[in-house]
């Protein structure tokens, strides 16, 4: 009779414990071609208490779009999955989710918002000065230390450190779109 107890407490304790599902199928990460948007409120220094602004981007999926394209070759010029340069990279990243970038480095550098260096998110582009003097590198930060670009006529787009020697030097500062 006490072993018939401890299955039925078993028995119970996994139908009781196990996770609810709803049915939902979860789609896999990145999906490509979805501008899905946040609709949280965005803080405002103008805005009443709990007034809403436009949505803000999907982090979550415009990383994953740029995750997705790791080794793809760099290519002068580039814009489009067969090769990137740095500018085009980023200019398909976000238009893939519906936010228009100028083509160029520099022009990219004057769009959106300054954001100071300890507030640097997933998702903000992150600029540097490497051929010529002012902006002419572009990336977009993954987050924490680490960010995703196009970066060289002899490299792919790839994930690199931004405490790493060559781009801590050259780091001009970052810009939030959206």
């Amino acid at each position: 009779m006490r072993s018939l107890a401890v299955i039925a407490l078993a028995l119970s304790a996994v139908v009781t414990g196990a996770c609810a599902s709803t049915g939902g199928v979860p789609h896999p990460f990145p999906v490509p071609g979805k501008a899905a948007a946040r609709t949280e409120p965005r803080p405002s220094g103008n805005a009443p208490a709990g007034a809403r602004t436009p949505a803000l981007p999907d982090v979550y999926a415009l990383t994953g779009t740029a995750l997705s394209l790791r080794g793809t070759p760099y290519r002068d010029g580039g814009a489009d999955p067969g090769g990137f340069d740095c500018s085009g990279f980023t200019q398909y990243v976000f238009g893939h989710h519906g936010l228009a970038l100028p083509r160029n480095v520099k022009d990219q550098f004057a769009a959106g918002q300054a954001v100071p260096p300890d507030q640097i998110a997933p998702g903000d582009l992150m600029f540097f000065t490497t051929v010529a003097p002012g902006a002419s590198h572009v990336g977009i930060s993954l987050g924490g230390d680490e960010f995703v670009h196009a970066p060289s006529s002899t490299g792919v787009v790839r994930v690199e450190r931004l405490s790493a020697a060559y781009w801590s030097q050259r780091f001009l500062g970052a810009r939030r779109i959206g």
